[in-house]
């Protein structure tokens, strides 16, 4: 089993995620993305505005995504 917060992930908050695969954790990331989303957390509303950014780049969030599944892959 192993960890990530959301902070790793490009969140805003020391919230972790646990789980045995990096897909679980992304799933995990998502869900809490949309919760945080739907209260207006202004650091995470501000977070999701950075990311929604890097995904207009398909190449872009393509490395970003390789990045953090080998930071999981090392821990």
């Amino acid at each position: 089993m192993k960890s990530m917060t959301c902070k790793e992930l490009g969140g805003a908050c020391s919230t972790v995620f646990k789980g045995t695969s990096f897909e679980d954790i992304v799933k995990q990331s998502k869900a809490h993305g949309k919760e945080m989303f739907l209260k207006k957390d202004p650091a995470h509303v501000e977070a999701m505005s950075v990311m929604q950014d890097l995904m207009k780049d398909a190449a872009a969030m393509q490395e970003w995504f390789e990045q953090k599944k080998q930071e999981f892959e090392a821990l």
